[in-house]
């Protein structure tokens, strides 16, 4: 299986459980890699024949701008699931960061990263 990845792709929400989450929101930054058989793209140069990042980078940003959801777990679940509604997407590994996490020692990232498939 091929791959297409988009990395750092960034949005503010308002995801988490702490009120103050909710209220002022925070930056989230997600990593793709979508998988795809890109040969039948790539034999007609035709990009109808594979996923348009673009696209899927802009849904993607919806989704962590949109509905506010308590874990970053449930983000990535939502994130994953918009990117298997495209055709030719048959796999999709989301990441997650959290950078500003409440946390009180320091830290520098806060991630989840799931895989999911059509199967």
């Amino acid at each position: 299986m091929d791959r297409v990845a988009l990395r750092g792709l960034k949005a503010r929400g308002h995801h988490g459980v702490f009120p103050r989450e909710r209220e002022e929101g925070q930056t989230f930054i997600v990593d793709l890699v979508l998988g795809l058989d890109t040969r039948p793209a790539a034999a007609d140069d035709d990009l109808a024949k594979t996923v348009h990042y673009g696209i899927v980078a802009e849904e993607v940003v919806a989704v962590v701008q949109g509905e506010p959801v308590d874990l970053i777990e449930t983000l990535a679940e939502r994130i994953a699931q918009a990117c298997l509604k495209h055709e030719g997407v048959q796999e999709v590994e989301v990441c997650v960061h959290k950078p500003d996490a409440p946390i009180t020692v320091p830290f520098d990232d806060v991630t989840v990263t799931i895989t999911r498939s059509r199967a």
